[in-house]
């Protein structure tokens, strides 16, 4: 059983888990050509590649930032990433945010760490906040990779949390 102070987190876990799973699925009914085709969205050129390639790669940076890791530079999201790769590592980011997580205690998450963002500037905050952040930012990117993927012409997999959480009464 989850301990209370968990809960939103662990939730939030399967819930990145199952929504990224979800994208790169969807993203397999594309052609290469329309992976990398420019969007005028999200991150870079705005391609679908791009954004699930910059999804990815943030959960990895805010997992070391979580765990209080040196700074990395950030890596080039332009170098040309497979859908399986990017399967791979979702899956692998998404197992070692949950064993960090649900190691944690509640005086760990009311800890106030430091960081460096992607630009080398120093900033400070709770993990806590810092977890939620790490969530949220996927959530944003999700959300413009499901766009993209209903610009190419193809359906957009439905990432709302309830989609993910309700059953039939």
């Amino acid at each position: 059983m989850t301990p209370d102070h968990l809960a939103p987190f662990t939730r939030l876990l399967d819930y990145s888990q199952w929504a990224n799973a979800a994208l790169v699925e969807a993203a397999g009914e594309c052609s290469d050509a329309e992976l990398d085709r420019p969007l005028e969205i999200g991150p870079g050129s705005g391609t679908l590649r791009r954004i699930l390639s910059h999804t990815c790669t943030a959960e990895e940076i805010w997992l070391r930032r979580w765990r209080q890791e040196p700074s990395v530079p950030w890596p080039n999201e332009a170098a040309p990433v497979s859908l399986d790769d990017l399967a791979h590592r979702f899956a692998a980011v998404a197992s070692a945010r949950r064993e960090f997580v649900t190691a944690l205690s509640p005086a760990d998450l009311a800890r106030e760490q430091t960081y460096r963002d992607s630009k080398g500037s120093h900033f400070r905050a709770t993990l806590s906040d810092m977890l939620l952040q790490g969530f949220v930012h996927s959530i944003h990117h999700r959300a413009q990779a499901a766009n993209a993927l209903r610009r190419l012409g193809h359906p957009g997999p439905d990432l709302d949390f309830m989609y993910h959480v309700r059953q039939p009464a």
